[in-house]
């Protein structure tokens, strides 16, 4: 019928004009092949056809902040959403500086995505508090749900997890990561495991190495038979040696295995056993887990490390005799997290060996002020002369050099991440004594991919003059127990035009400092700071001049009772204005 019209329509009349309705299908059809949000944002902001274009062309929605927007706006906007990223509590609440109570529950965010999102496919959630009824929820409303990863989170438990094995029927994906689930004394544990449908499922990652519980493992076992399509599984301490083995023999195609307790029992007499389950996972190329580490058992693993591209050894104390014979096998490493318990000579081995390393963590194993530490600047100089194609490095450590962060930068330019965190208070170049100002200048300098920055040991405001100065690509900068003076923060504040994320702890930057920002805030999405020298009169001037932007003071008291220096301070602009479910202890001005 339509070409039949066609058809009559020629003739020497012109042609009609295009309808809006072409436009706007022939610019959603161009706008399907943005995938980068930030193009999109840019997109949005063109007119009101591309507005309207973009939100019912978007299907992967990140909100960075939860009270940035209201639920409502937000899914009203994008009602063809497929997956949500959402994230609550500011990042310091990791290292407990965010008091108990400070808010991000999910139930306003589930009770608008239950009846307005059927098409939502895919959930993450980060540092949100989540009740079971929330994930009940979630679970008996989105007919197409199939991805739930909780990273950070707490509030929920077993029963929850049950409503969301029982009810998504096409589950791909559930991965648990570093939460804290409710209390077994507040709640009566329920056997989630068994919940899954007793047909062949289409689970391909499965996660719980943060439940601190026994699960039915012949449930489990039954559970890994039938999902052939499983690549992922983590597993928690309570699963033996003895019953990974078993495992893996249901699920040779597996490519990443969380190992949880590897040590002697359960059922696994020789380490051949286990050595024979490996050799027969051809696919592995990620290991992690190793809470409980029999350090007999490591050869198990070396007819996989071969094809390993990622190693996690962060919750391992695992010394350098016992990492060098599974390292130096490890040539297609790329990912390597571990604790400083390998010292400098394990990470000569990793810079010897690991020639396509991009990423690096070490962690403290004792995260203290008073520790010696085992790692220093020669292992991060040992990192800088053999990797370098590294790209993200975090690394704790006690003792430190400018020479050694020098060295780092020119050896490794394409870094986009640097977290050196020199543990104790305004540590200094440990040959020199000199503040640590340039080495974290020549980062900045000669790193010009640098999006990310943690700054720690002792800082003059030179420092922060070179990060204003160089760092235009920064956008998340840590600060810990550093500076001199206001100067410093405005130097950072007047210099780094695509800073989204700014905190600090410890440091000595007040309400001038503060107030140096203001032409650069609503472009901002936080700025953390506890323990300086803010006052409440500054801040009530920020939210004076700034009504759109939203101003925590979190505390119950001040840490200068005179001068009415408070405690911490939390701004995130917002298009929501103020939350309504802020505890006593935070006043919003």
């Amino acid at each position: 019928m339509a070409e039949d019209e066609e058809e009559e329509g020629r003739g020497d009349a012109p042609p009609p004009p295009f309808s809006d309705q072409v436009l706007e299908n022939v610019l959603e059809n161009v706008l399907q092949f943005l995938s980068c949000r930030r193009d999109r944002n840019s997109a949005s902001l063109v007119c009101r056809s591309w507005y309207a274009a973009e939100s019912q062309t978007r299907h992967d929605l990140f909100v960075g902040n939860m009270y940035a927007v209201s639920p409502y706006r937000a899914i009203s906007r994008f009602r063809r959403v497929r997956a949500l990223v959402l994230k609550g509590k500011p990042r310091f609440a990791d290292f407990g500086l965010v008091p108990f109570g400070w808010g991000a529950g999910f139930a306003s965010w589930a009770n608008v995505i239950s009846p307005n999102c059927p098409s939502l496919e895919r959930l993450t959630l980060k540092r949100i508090t989540v009740s079971d009824a929330d994930l009940s929820l979630l679970a008996r409303s989105l007919p197409f749900f199939r991805d739930l990863t909780l990273m950070c989170c707490d509030g929920f438990g077993t029963l929850g997890l049950a409503a969301i094995a029982e009810n998504c029927k096409r589950l791909r994906v559930l991965d648990l990561i570093d939460n804290v689930l409710i209390d077994e004394e507040e709640e009566e544990l329920v056997d989630w495991v068994s919940r899954f449908p007793a047909s062949p499922t289409c689970l391909e990652s499965l996660a719980f190495e943060c439940i601190d519980v026994e699960v039915n493992f012949v449930a489990l076992e039954a559970l890994v038979a039938r999902s052939p399509s499983l690549r992922r599984l983590r597993v928690n301490q309570h699963v033996s040696i003895g019953q990974l083995r078993r495992l893996m023999a249901r699920a040779p195609q597996l490519t990443h295995l969380g190992t949880g307790a590897f040590g002697s029992g359960g059922g696994v007499s020789e380490v051949g056993d286990l050595e024979s389950a490996f050799a027969s996972s051809r696919s592995m190329v990620c290991l992690s887990g190793f809470r409980e580490l029999d350090p007999e058992y490591l050869p198990a693993i070396y007819p996989v490390c071969g094809n390993l591209t990622s190693i996690n050894f962060s919750y391992t104390d695992i010394s350098v005799e016992q990492l060098k014979p599974i390292i130096l096998q490890c040539h297609n490493l790329q990912t390597f997290w571990v604790l400083d318990t390998v010292r400098d000579e394990g990470l000569q081995a990793v810079a010897e060996t690991c020639k396509d390393l991009r990423e690096l963590r070490v962690f403290p194993l004792h995260p203290t002020e008073d520790s010696e530490g085992s790692v220093s600047d020669f292992g991060l100089i040992a990192i800088s002369k053999g990797c370098r194609k590294l790209e993200s490095i975090l690394y704790f450590c006690q003792r430190m050099t400018n020479a050694a962060v020098v060295t780092m930068s020119k050896n490794c330019p394409e870094l986009l991440v640097f977290r050196l965190c020199i543990m104790g208070r305004h540590r200094p170049d440990r040959l020199t004594s000199e503040a640590m100002d340039e080495g974290f200048g020549a980062i900045v300098m000669n790193c010009k991919k640098l999006t990310r920055l943690a700054v720690s040991g002792l800082l003059t405001d030179k420092a922060f003059e070179y990060i204003g100065k160089y760092g235009k690509s920064v956008r998340t900068l840590s600060v810990a127990f550093a500076g001199n003076s206001d100067l410093g923060l405005r130097y950072v504040l007047e210099g780094c035009p695509k800073l989204q994320k700014l905190e600090i702890r410890d440091s000595p930057f007040g309400d001038a400092g503060l107030l140096s920002g203001i032409h650069h805030f609503y472009n901002m999405r936080f700025l953390w700071m506890s323990s300086c020298r803010l006052t409440r009169s500054g801040c009530m001037e920020v939210a004076r001049r700034l009504p759109g932007l939203v101003v925590e003071v979190i505390g119950d008291r001040y840490l200068d009772e005179e001068n009415q220096t408070i405690e911490k301070l939390y701004m995130y602009r917002s298009l929501a204005g103020p939350r309504e479910d802020a505890p006593p202890f935070v006043k919003i001005l």
